[in-house]
């Protein structure tokens, strides 16, 4: 399994195996996947949105997509950031009122990843009053619209692993 790339990790695919070899058939696809994971997960200038904030909205968008193994994986990132508040705060999915800057911006992921219709510029100016930036803004919003894109390769990818497990 390559560990330049999440979804070959998170799926055990060896190198060379039929799914490795069917995968680089599209290297752009791969490349601009990878590249999208890193630059929102970890970009080299987060703005107002740390690392530890952006693995706990990609945790909490994994969990409500329902991928055990992509939440683990964030979980992990937090994990080695020593950050357990962040855990605790991104796995409660009760809808309890918290208060805080990252409860704030759990619950926007929580309504970008639901009801996006929902999302007003009231949303928006409640989040530029925390002193996000509008680059912050879209880079949360296009996070918690990233996270599905992965869960649903990861699923057709689990899928034909098991057609060919089954074969």
């Amino acid at each position: 399994m390559s560990d330049d790339d999440l979804i070959e990790s998170i799926l055990g695919i060896a190198p060379g195996s039929p799914l490795h070899v069917l995968r680089r058939r599209r290297p752009e696809a791969l490349r601009h996947a990878q590249g999208a994971y890193r630059e929102l997960l970890m970009p080299e200038d987060p703005g107002n949105i740390s690392h530890a904030d952006r693995a706990a909205l990609a945790l909490r968008t994994a969990l409500r997509e329902g991928d055990a193994a992509l939440a683990a994986h964030f979980r992990g990132l937090l994990e080695k950031a020593g950050a357990q508040e962040a855990i605790m705060l991104a796995e409660d999915l009760s809808g309890a009122p918290m208060e805080g800057r990252l409860p704030a911006l759990l619950r926007y992921a929580d309504v970008v990843a639901t009801r996006p219709d929902d999302v007003t510029q009231e949303t928006i100016d409640a989040l530029s009053g925390m002193g996000l930036t509008p680059r912050d803004i879209v880079a949360i919003t296009q996070l918690v619209s990233f996270v599905p894109y992965q869960v649903r390769v990861i699923a057709g990818l689990r899928a034909m692993m098991q057609e060919g497990a089954a074969a």
